[in-house]
């Protein structure tokens, strides 16, 4: 099957067929699907690269798609300039400049993919994005309003409303429901999977989040904050090569991320460093039978979508499932069940063998007598006012640590004892309480 699908997407990248909308539709499904993929699109957009002197403007469009897929911004820019002006290649360099944060320039790509005839709903919305982006939310949702007929319940659209809103202070119930709606109209939509992943783990959701983001991960290319936030919570189960995968997934894009270089040095720190040749190979043999799709067994329309729904993409994700939580979803039932547990057999698998017991979170108590109204309110407010990372986030979680008060009753290596919480967390943590004034305990 991979040698199939390897040389289909050479095929799009290097012959001089049509390309257009659909074939990168096919890139895009193929790489998600199997991301080994990824090295055979890399290695082809090399060949193509080193045909400098042989290239058409027609096969600098597809060679510009290509490496914006890539993540390789500052290239994709550089050839879709010298491409053939058309519509296509007017809106990968919007989307391109836009990914380079330079939102003037995409906002100009885009009216001219427009006007070159590219749709006018998905280059209104490329123009929204930016708006929102450069800080001009009013003027974005001015233009969403604007907006009328079939688009607006396109996931698209529901996901740049509710990105919108969310960036004007609206009601954050208002903005999960316009995502939940989203990823309804498109359940790969890598934006609404994010957003709502993201609202999750905010409320300390873990199981839902994880669930998110894996499914956002198995859409290409993947939001950078997705892999990142779903490397931290396979590290806070445990699971640290899992947790290295997403972190390599951003790198093979970004080499020059700091942050995930960071936390894969701290992952391949937590995990077992003894090396053991032959157990590689098991865990390798092991770890490509859990990548293998649910989509390629012959599966009940009633199965496909119930698995769909919880972001079950892979056979891992089904290990990591209890049969009480595939039965607490709605329409799935015992024929279900009997259907699942068939497909894993036959791949020595079992549901519920890789699931992992939350941590507990034990209790805070402090004393406040004493303080006065201004001290009380200052401790009492919620841990979130920090703005933390996810990392340090975490680990407030895991010591059921919800406010300021109950951080400072703390010490430093109280936290340091907590897994996945290093010094830099630490020193995040203390500069935070610094602004108001603040210490942990023994500092």
């Amino acid at each position: 099957m991979i040698q199939g699908i390897d040389f289909d997407l050479k095929s799009v990248v290097l012959t001089n067929s049509s390309f257009g909308p659909e074939e990168i539709r096919q890139i895009l499904r193929t790489v998600g699907r199997d991301y080994n993929a990824f090295s055979t699109l890399r290695d082809s957009v090399s060949e193509l690269e080193g045909q400098s002197e042989e290239r058409s403007p027609a096969t600098n469009v597809r060679l510009g798609v290509c490496q914006f897929i890539m993540g390789n911004y500052n290239s994709a820019v550089q050839t879709l300039s010298a491409a053939d002006g058309g519509a296509l290649a007017h809106y990968y360099l919007g989307r391109s400049y836009f990914c380079m944060q330079n939102f003037d320039k995409a906002i100009e790509a885009f009216q001219s993919a427009q006007t070159a005839g590219y749709n006018k709903d998905d280059c209104q919305l490329g123009v929204i994005e930016a708006l929102r982006s450069k800080g001009d939310s009013e003027q974005a949702l001015q233009m969403l309003d604007n907006m009328f007929g079939p688009v607006e319940s396109t996931a698209n659209y529901l996901y740049q409303r509710g990105a919108t809103i969310a960036s004007l202070g609206g009601n954050p119930a208002e903005v999960v429901a316009l995502y939940e709606r989203a990823v309804e109209a498109d359940p790969g939509h890598a934006g609404a999977l994010f957003g709502l992943a993201l609202e999750n783990d905010r409320r300390g959701n873990d199981a839902m989040a994880l669930q998110l983001y894996q499914s956002a991960s198995a859409v290409f290319p993947t939001h950078v904050g997705a892999l990142l936030n779903l490397g931290l919570l396979h590290e806070d189960r445990g699971e640290y090569d899992r947790a290295t995968h997403c972190y390599q997934r951003v790198l093979d894009s970004y080499p020059a991320e700091k942050r995930a270089r960071m936390y894969m040095k701290d992952a391949q720190a937590s995990g077992d460093m003894y090396y053991d040749e032959e157990e590689q190979k098991k865990r390798d043999r092991m770890s490509q039978v859990l990548s293998i799709p649910v989509t390629d067994f012959e599966l009940s329309v009633r199965s496909r979508n119930c698995l769909q729904k919880m972001g079950i993409m892979t056979l891992g994700d089904l290990c990591r499932c209890s049969e009480q939580e595939l039965l607490a979803s709605k329409n799935f039932g015992e024929t279900s069940l009997i259907e699942i547990r068939d497909m894993l057999r036959s791949k020595g698998l079992e549901l519920g063998q890789m699931s992992n017991e939350k941590p507990s979170t034990p209790e805070v108590s402090y004393d406040t007598t004493g303080l006065s109204p201004d001290e009380q309110a200052l401790l009492d407010r919620p841990i979130a006012e920090l703005s933390l990372s996810v990392r340090a986030r975490k680990c407030m979680v895991r010591l059921g640590i919800s406010t300021i008060g109950e951080l400072v009753r703390r010490t430093g290596d109280e936290l340091l004892e907590c897994k996945n919480f290093g010094v830099t967390s630490l020193n995040e943590v203390r500069e935070k309480l610094t602004s108001y004034n603040l210490k942990l305990r023994g500092d």
